[in-house]
């Protein structure tokens, strides 16, 4: 398949045109040389992998058709957005979903990333047939594939990471998550310029906002590769970042990459996500150590893994009072009926080995020594 290809089959699907910004199609050419010469998909997996190609490129037309019509949406500011990132696998999803229990927060909705246009009313984010629809593939996935789930599970309107804001744009660590693909790595990691996949990310979400709005509050674990680049699209960004032992990262970020990339492919080596997932995390910590160096220590704001689990409500009453937010009584209730219906373990137990991915725990901690020793992480063994 080739990049044309992927446009025709998107307006075929459409009726549409227009994707907008040219530059995106840098990143869709070599995505799909890396799919054709290095990937090992199957068959089923090929066609699951390039259909997905075609659906992100009709999401951005019809995103772009909307805004055409409505360009006054553009006008409209996003004030303060928050992110929550860190190294994958480090609480960012507990997080996130308490913060987006504040009804005074806009989280990024897993429906919308599969199904935005039109701009959602207040009453369609919980309800309606596009969310009916995310939630059955969702309850079909937690019967068909219950070793993702107990990893990492979403409901239909749950957050869900904002590096789907940036699929449609062709930069985005959801790809090598799928297969392993180096040359798009490569890119992905040291030549992509990653601008363009936040100004959609911007669009995105100022269409979202149109009926129903909100304080933006995301999460992508990815984004200390990028910091430089949202916060040129967000000059008034709120950062925080969560740290928690890099061996047990390593660990649970194999488990899941290995359990997803085998729905794509019967053949995966787990050495080599091992060795490219200790390669990844050094460039997302020298980078985010990069952006604390032009900006200032306190740019981000550093949340312990550890103080998550013991005290989850204190952590982000934490976060509220470090931004000089109001941490109202509403929030607390809110976040606290989420915590109540979702024990740990809800959908099953997530057990993982590094060993399995040809790492060692005292490897590990002498490669990361410096992080740890940096931001003082507490870490077993």
């Amino acid at each position: 398949m080739t990049a044309d290809e992927v446009i025709q089959a998107a307006r075929a699907q459409t009726g549409l045109t227009e994707f907008g910004d040219p530059a995106i199609i840098e990143g869709l050419e070599i995505l799909l040389k890396s799919y054709s010469d290095e990937a090992r998909y199957s068959e089923r997996g090929s066609q699951m992998a390039h259909a997905d190609l075609v659906k992100w490129m009709a999401i951005r037309m019809k995103i772009e058709n909307w805004l055409a019509k409505h360009p006054e949406l553009l006008d409209a500011p996003i004030e303060k957005p928050m992110f929550v990132f860190g190294l994958p696998r480090t609480g960012t999803t507990l997080v996130i979903n308490l913060l987006a229990s504040d009804p005074a927060r806009r989280p990024f909705l897993r429906w919308e990333s599969q199904d935005p246009v039109p701009p959602p009313m207040p009453e369609e984010l919980h309800a309606g047939p596009r969310w009916e629809k995310t939630d059955q593939q969702t309850k079909a996935a937690l019967q068909y594939m219950p070793q993702i789930a107990a990893i990492h599970f979403e409901e239909a309107d749950s957050p869900t990471e904002c590096q789907f804001l940036m699929t449609p744009s062709f930069c985005s660590q959801v790809y090598e998550s799928q297969a392993d693909i180096p040359g798009y790595r490569e890119w992905f990691l040291h030549k992509a310029d990653y601008l363009p996949a936040f100004r959609f990310h911007k669009r995105y979400l100022q269409m979202l906002q149109a009926n129903a709005g909100g304080r933006w509050t995301l999460k992508n674990p990815w984004h200390p590769l990028y910091l430089p680049a949202l916060k040129q699209a967000y000059p008034d960004a709120q950062l925080v970042m969560t740290h928690r032992d890099p061996a047990d990262v390593l660990g649970s970020i194999g488990s899941l990459i290995e359990n997803v990339r085998k729905i794509y492919s019967d053949d995966v080596d787990l050495e080599t996500i091992g060795r490219q997932f200790v390669e990844t995390f050094q460039i997302m910590i020298e980078r985010q150590d990069a952006f604390r160096a032009e900006h200032g220590r306190d740019s981000i704001l550093d949340v312990q893994y550890a103080e998550v689990m013991k005290d989850p409500l204190g952590q982000v009453r934490a976060i509220y009072d470090h931004f000089d937010e109001p941490f109202t009584a509403e929030a607390e209730a809110a976040m606290q009926a989420y915590m109540d219906a979702n024990p740990k373990g809800k959908h099953g137990k997530h057990e993982y080995s590094l060993e399995r991915y040809g790492l060692s725990r005292e490897g590990v901690h002498k490669t990361f020594a410096d992080y740890i020793e940096r931001y003082q992480i507490p870490v077993k063994g």
